[in-house]
């Protein structure tokens, strides 16, 4: 499968200072680490076609403040496998996520609010399309369920004949009474 252009490595600070944006639509089985928590419908290939196509728009740029950012925008479906019925499900994801760029830990609490920190690796590059991932990533719920599933009662009693049943020394209690 031939590797989508946008997981080529960039300069972050040309990205940001040229306020460069990427965006299109590329299929679930081209992010290599967000496969192997999916459930693959029919086949793999199936992971390239609709409805496992990921929309994603990703912005880097400054804000009025003079932060430099990247603006993540992610819309798919990620098939999973329900917990509650171990059957496939798609589950929507909708993200919208600003990520504050960091040369130094240290500068994470100047930070708005609103922004979550990132680290810029010591060469000063990296792949947009990872960053889309990572959120893919994050998304994935760590105990999926397929909404309007019933959940289980809490707290299972077995009926008392096996409670009995399994008791090992229930026999020595009959030995005892004879």
């Amino acid at each position: 499968m031939p590797v989508h252009a946008d997981f080529d490595t960039f300069d972050v600070r040309k990205l940001v200072s040229s306020r460069r944006q990427f965006e299109g639509q590329i299929p679930l089985a081209a992010f290599i680490r967000l496969k192997d928590l999916l459930t693959t419908p029919d086949s793999v290939e199936s992971l390239n076609a609709p409805p496992y196509m990921v929309d994603y728009r990703v912005e880097f740029g400054t804000d009025e403040l003079k932060i430099p950012s990247v603006e993540i925008t992610v819309k798919a479906e990620l098939p999973l496998l329900c917990q509650r019925t171990l059957l496939p499900f798609n589950h929507p994801v909708a993200i919208r996520q600003r990520l504050g760029l960091l040369q130094d830990e240290a500068d994470e609490a100047a930070l708005p609010p609103d922004y979550e920190p990132m680290l810029i690796p010591a060469d000063g590059r990296i792949r947009p399309l990872e960053l889309v991932e990572d959120e893919l990533i994050m998304a994935v719920p760590l105990v999926p369920y397929s909404p309007g599933t019933e959940m289980m009662e809490r707290e299972w009693s077995p009926p008392g004949e096996e409670t009995a049943a399994a008791n090992p020394f229930a026999a020595l209690g009959t030995l005892k009474k004879s």
